[in-house]
C-alpha cells in the first residue's frame, strides 16, 4: 500500500482517468451523444457528509456512482459504502449500480471483501468491480496505452496517452492519420474538454478558429471560491495537505465545468471562473450554468470537510460561496496573434465577483438578468436580496439561494 500522502494523491489521478473512461465509454464505445450524459463530482448523496466520488448520468437512464477506493483497508472500504450506499435515499435510489475501483493485488481475503462490499449496499444497487486488470484493458482499449502497474508514474504515461485520444477525437484525426498534439490544442482541451472541442472544431474547421478574439453578449459567468480559506491554510501545519486540497478541488470544479459544456478561464488561488455560452450560446446554456453552480457547493463542502478532518483547529465553515451574472465579454489575446494564451474582460465578470463577495457558505448570488433568464424550476429557491453596493460597479439587483449540501 502507498503512503497516506500518495494514496490521496494517486485516488485523485485515478478518478481523472476513471471520469475520462466513462466519458469516451458512454460516447465513443456506446454512441451516446456527449450531451446527453452528465458526469458529476462529489455527489451529495443525502445525509451529512456523504458524497460519491463520481456520479454517471445518461439523459433518461438510471445513474450509476462510481468510488475510487485504492489504498483503502479493507475495513475503512466496507465502511465507506456502507456510510454511502446501505440506506436508500432520494438520490441512490434513483442509481442502479455502484462501479467500485479497488487494488486486488496483495489484498488479504479479497474475495471475501467484494462480497462484504456487495452486502452493503441497499437492494437495487448492483456492484461493478474494476480492479487493476479490468482498469488496464479499458486503458488500453479507449487510449491505446499499455499500464503494467497502477501506480502514479504509470498514470502521468496514461494521462498523456489519454489527452492524445481526447486530441485525436476532438480535432477528427482518423485512424492511422499523424495528429500532433501541438500547445494549442492543448489548451482548448484544458480550457473546454474534447468532446466541447470537436462540436466546436467541426463548425470552425480549424484550431485557431474555435476561439476568436471577439465581443461575446449574454455570456454566463460563475466565479466560486472556497469558505474559510485563509483561515484553513493558517491552521494546516503540513504544506502537503495545503496543496493536496486545493489539486482536489481544482481538479474536480474543472471537470464539473467542462462535462457541462463550460469554459474553464482560470483559477487564482482558491477562486475558480467558468464561462457558459462562449463562443456560442448552445441550447440550455444557462441551466448548465446553474447546474455547475450547484454542483460545485457540493464539490467546495465535500473538500472542505475532507481537510477539516486532516487538521486539528475547527474552521468556521465549509464550502463555497459562489457569485453568478449574465453579461458582455471580451476575449482577448495575451500575446500579438495567439490562441493559446487567452483572458477575458469585461462587466460581467465584475458583476459575478462582487456577486460573489455577498454569498454564504453553500449559497449562490445571481444578478437580475439572469434571475429573470434562468428556467422556471429553479426560481423558487431565490430570495431577492438588498440592493449590493458593488465597488467600482454601482449597485446591484440580486438573488440569493441556499444550497442544501
Amino acid at each position: 500500500m502507498p503512503d497516506a500522502y500518495s494514496a490521496v494523491e494517486l485516488r485523485l489521478l485515478l478518478e481523472e482517468v476513471c471520469a475520462d473512461l466513462c466519458r469516451f465509454e458512454h460516447t465513443i464505445a456506446r454512441g451516446i451523444r456527449p450531451d446527453a450524459i452528465n458526469i458529476d463530482r462529489e455527489t451529495h448523496l443525502g445525509p451529512p457528509g456523504t458524497f460519491a466520488d463520481i456520479r454517471i448520468q445518461p439523459h433518461g437512464q438510471p445513474a450509476r456512482f462510481v468510488e475510487v477506493n485504492f489504498g483503502y483497508t479493507n475495513e475503512a472500504l466496507v465502511k465507506s459504502l456502507q456510510r454511502k450506499y446501505h440506506v436508500p435515499t432520494a438520490v441512490t435510489k434513483a442509481a442502479n449500480g455502484v462501479v467500485l475501483v479497488v487494488d486486488e493485488f496483495g489484498r488479504p481475503d479479497y474475495a471475501r471483501l467484494i462480497a462484504q462490499a456487495r452486502a452493503v449496499l441497499h437492494p437495487g444497487l448492483e456492484l461493478e468491480v474494476w480492479n487493476e486488470a479490468r482498469l488496464q484493458q479499458m486503458i488500453k482499449r479507449h487510449f491505446n496505452a499499455d499500464v503494467d502497474r497502477i501506480v502514479p508514474d504509470r498514470l502521468l504515461d496514461v494521462r498523456a496517452a489519454i489527452e492524445h485520444a481526447m486530441g485525436r477525437h476532438a480535432f477528427l484525426a482518423k485512424p492511422g492519420q499523424p495528429y500532433e498534439h501541438d500547445a494549442l490544442r492543448a489548451q482548448l482541451l484544458w480550457h473546454l474538454g474534447f468532446w466541447r472541442v470537436r462540436e466546436l472544431y467541426e463548425k470552425a474547421g480549424h484550431p485557431r478558429q474555435v476561439l476568436q478574439p471577439a465581443t461575446y453578449p449574454e455570456v454566463a459567468i460563475v466565479i466560486a471560491d472556497l469558505c474559510s480559506f485563509s483561515s484553513f491554510v493558517r491552521d494546516t501545519s503540513d504544506a502537503r495537505v495545503v496543496r493536496e486540497s486545493l489539486t482536489s478541488f481544482y481538479a474536480k470544479v474543472r471537470s464539473q465545468i467542462i462535462d457541462r459544456g463550460g469554459l474553464l478561464y482560470q483559477f487564482v488561488g482558491d477562486e475558480v471562473v467558468g464561462i457558459f455560452g462562449l463562443p456560442d450560446r448552445r441550447e440550455g446554456y444557462l441551466d448548465a450554468a446553474y447546474e455547475t453552480a450547484r454542483a460545485i457547493c457540493s464539490i467546495g463542502k465535500s473538500v472542505t470537510s475532507q481537510w477539516q478532518r486532516r487538521i486539528d483547529r475547527l474552521q468556521p465553515a465549509h464550502g463555497v460561496h459562489i457569485g453568478m451574472a449574465l453579461g458582455e465579454i471580451e476575449l482577448l489575446s495575451l500575446r500579438p496573434y495567439s490562441r493559446t494564451h487567452i483572458g477575458f474582460v469585461g462587466d460581467g465578470l465584475n458583476v459575478a465577483a462582487r456577486l460573489m463577495g455577498q454569498a454564504g457558505c453553500d449559497e449562490i448570488v445571481v444578478s437580475n438578468s439572469l434571475y429573470a433568464r434562468i428556467n422556471p424550476r429553479w426560481q423558487p429557491e431565490f430570495s431577492e436580496t438588498e440592493p449590493i453596493d458593488a465597488k467600482n460597479v454601482g449597485r446591484i439587483a440580486g438573488w440569493r439561494s441556499k444550497v442544501v449540501v
